[in-house]
């Protein structure tokens, strides 16, 4: 089991960046690989990065490539989601999800959830 906090979300204009935070606890929090999803109203959750255990290894949805990066410090119990040259169509909640196997870009996939962290750019 591991617990999910995540942060950092607000309001920014288009062109803006955000860092948002996924605090774990746990002893185990090396060992998940850690996938950040996004929901607005009307939508099915959407995949946004993936990285694996070690952090050697990351996954981005195409619509985030070149502008997202995700990153971890398992010293820190911490993933990152750093988002640069945000757009309006980023507007979503934004969570952060754990689980044991990599490879999968599916909520469902996902055995632990944050709670979620509203992200809104404004045009």
């Amino acid at each position: 089991q591991v617990q999910l906090v995540e942060s950092g979300g607000g309001l920014v204009q288009a062109g803006g960046s955000l860092r948002l935070s996924c605090a774990a606890s746990g002893r185990t929090f090396s060992s998940f690989v850690i996938g950040w999803f996004r929901q607005t109203p009307g939508k099915e959750r959407e995949f946004v990065a993936a990285i694996s255990w070690s952090g050697g290894s990351t996954l981005y949805a195409d619509s985030v490539k070149g502008r997202f990066t995700i990153s971890r410090d398992n010293a820190k119990n911490t993933v990152y989601l750093q988002m640069n040259n945000l757009k309006p169509e980023d507007t979503a909640a934004y969570y952060c999800a754990a689980e044991t196997a990599w490879g999968s870009r599916l909520p469902a996939s996902y055995d632990h959830w944050g709670q979620g962290t509203q992200v809104t750019v404004s045009s």
